[in-house]
């Protein structure tokens, strides 16, 4: 059973940093096309980032690209998002999910796993 687990959510200043990690047990996440998502309060989960199951084509939301980085551990099985320069509008719970497919879509639809999320707050 493949299992997803997100942390390093928490509350920081608008203009600061921090970096989520997702870790997979069960299978090994190169055999996956993996993606971040996020909902914020009464709003739809909305794509963040995604990277190719071979880990050579990354996707970003037009919101945070420059500011986030996808990446991936293959050897601790283990996914990052980088985000600096966060903006209250970046407040939101983060989800990692992962597709049985070479490319992860950028909607909700196709994700077979998905983690429990990790809260992230920015303060202005």
């Amino acid at each position: 059973q493949v299992q997803l687990v997100e942390s390093g959510g928490g509350l920081v200043q608008a203009g600061g940093s921090l970096r989520l990690s997702c870790a997979a047990s069960g299978r090994s996440f190169s055999s996956f096309a993996t993606a971040w998502f996020r909902q914020a309060p009464e709003k739809e989960r909305e794509f963040v980032a995604s990277l190719s199951r071979s880990g050579g084509s990354t996707a970003y939301a037009a919101s945070v690209k420059g500011r986030f980085t996808i990446s991936r551990d293959n050897a601790k099985n283990t996914m990052y998002l980088q985000m600096n320069n966060l903006k209250p509008e970046d407040t939101a719970v983060y989800y990692c999910a992962a597709a049985d497919r070479s490319f992860a879509p950028p909607t909700n639809s196709g994700y077979a796993y998905w983690g429990q999320g990790t809260q992230v707050t920015i303060s202005s």
